[in-house]
């Protein structure tokens, strides 16, 4: 049978993408670099970041290599639904910032034939899985686990030493603040502290 051209629906599959390491592992980076690409294959893109990440800029998602791409910061995942309407591609940056509603968020879009490109720790500084990003890494199509280098032994870093004496979970920081670590030197850096 044949079907007039107007009449068919295009059906886009979207899917999760999720990018993931310790600071300084270059996630940010990778997630500017794949929304340039849909940007430059003219796709329409959103990116957003939380409200509360403001330590290169309060619009940009930024790098810690000064990369930048415009976002919007938004204080609650629910937020993103409502700004991300028609859109090929969603960024998200510092997931793990998020509230657990990112999960649904991330699925809601890829169903409506979203891509959805997520970046964020996996880890907190105590080693331990960070917030949403457990369930959004197996809910995701796609991971990709990117890494620093330990600036103690110059091994592959995976964790994200905290170096002040603070217990809240969530610290803003950089360089003074934290140093990327591999297991061995992460594991004797919490030892020495106790």
């Amino acid at each position: 049978m044949l079907h007039n051209a107007g009449s068919i629906e295009k059906h886009q599959a979207g899917w999760i993408e999720v990018i993931v390491g310790s600071m300084f592992s270059g996630k940010t980076e990778e997630l500017i670099r794949r929304l340039r690409r849909a940007q430059y294959a003219k796709q329409k893109v959103e990116i957003f970041k939380p409200l509360i990440d403001t330590r290169y800029s309060e619009n940009n998602v930024v790098s810690h290599d000064a990369n930048s791409i415009p976002s919007t910061p938004v204080e609650a995942s629910g937020r993103i639904l409502l700004l991300a309407s028609e859109v090929d591609v969603v960024g998200i940056d510092e997931a793990q910032f998020f509230d657990k509603g990112i999960i649904d968020v991330c699925e809601m879009l890829a169903n409506y034939g979203t891509r959805v490109i997520v970046a964020g720790l996996d880890m907190d500084y105590l080693g331990r899985p960070f917030g949403p990003m457990p369930a959004l890494m197996a809910k995701a199509e796609y991971i990709t686990k990117v890494h620093a280098i330990c600036v103690r032994c110059g091994n592959l870093a995976n964790y994200s030493h905290r170096l002040t004496n603070n217990s809240q979970l969530i610290q803003l920081g950089e360089k003074d603040s934290y140093e990327p670590l591999c297991r061995k030197c992460f594991n004797q850096a919490l030892k020495n502290e106790q």
